[in-house]
């Protein structure tokens, strides 16, 4: 059975057998969910965010907080950054990776009703330049999301050996990505399912080794990612891979990132990728720090 947040549902603090959940299993599931208003206005962005990316597969779109020309413009990109800089999840976010909090990323993950494709088993860690490596993932569901429409699944405890397991290339249009971890050998009473009630949320660590089925139900399977790591790791500039998805085209080495609580502890560079809509950006975060 997965660890369930225990904690103060007015303040969205984690008590301390919950943050022990966290640090044994790897993911901890919420208590608390988004009010009715709250997902209402993101089932409404996603939609938008599906109408205007038509074209491109819908299980992965990425970081939909940051504008992007016509395809995606600020005002929606603006609604998307508003949810990933809730005061409220990053309250919960510092108790895992500490007060200096950087968001660098988000990810909507949208699997159609039949045909949404699965997700191998993987850790997220391999593929992001942050050193030392570490990220706290806040897995929001704007679908009521269960094993019939493909939740994510993950294996409980598979986080502590803190490093990057091998991957295995996996190639076919029945997949979104092209690696997978072997589990083979894998316990499988420790394989968990991440099920949870639209607007509700949880949240797991970089090297926790997941994934998810095929979506083979009635019924669409969307979640909001949002990605924080914590002022003390750099997001390294040098790494040049390319992202091209949801209208987004451009290398971490020009990503955007945003220090949206504390102070940067590794000498981070906030000024790279930040066009004229987002300059005042990080002065408005400043007002959101506890």
């Amino acid at each position: 059975m997965r660890a369930t947040a225990g904690g103060d549902a007015a303040g969205w603090r984690l008590d301390a057998a919950a943050i022990e959940a966290y640090r044994s299993e790897g993911l901890v599931a919420a208590p608390w969910r988004f009010e009715a208003g709250r997902l209402e206005e993101m089932r409404d962005c996603l939609e938008r965010l599906l109408r205007d990316n038509a074209d491109v597969a819908p299980e992965s779109l990425v970081c939909p907080h940051i504008a992007n020309g016509a395809r995606h413009d600020a005002a929606a990109a603006a609604k998307w950054f508003a949810f990933a800089t809730d005061p409220r999840l990053l309250d919960v976010v510092a108790q895992l990776i500490g007060p200096d909090i950087i968001l660098w990323g988000s990810q909507v993950f949208c699997k159609p009703a039949g045909t949404g494709r699965a997700v191998p088993w993987h850790q997220d860690g391999q593929y992001w330049p942050i050193r030392p490596l570490a990220t706290c993932s806040v897995w929001i569901a704007l679908d009521d999301v269960d094993a019939d429409n493909g939740c994510m699944r993950y294996l409980a405890g598979s986080h502590r050996q803190r490093g990057l397991v091998r991957h295995r290339v996996r190639e076919g249009d029945d997949v979104v990505l092209s690696q997978e971890v072997d589990m083979s050998e894998a316990d499988p009473f420790l394989i968990r399912d991440d099920v949870l009630p639209a607007g509700g949320f949880s949240l797991h660590d970089v090297f926790l080794v997941h994934g998810s089925g095929p979506n083979r139900s009635e019924r669409r399977r969307a979640g909001f990612v949002i990605r924080y790591m914590p002022a003390t790791s750099l997001f390294d500039r040098s790494v040049d891979r390319r992202q091209d998805q949801a209208g987004v085209s451009f290398s971490f080495s020009r990503r955007p990132i945003w220090r949206v609580r504390g102070q940067d502890r590794a000498g981070n560079d906030f000024s790279i990728g930040h066009g004229e809509d987002y300059r005042l950006v990080p002065r408005l975060s400043d007002e959101i720090q506890a």
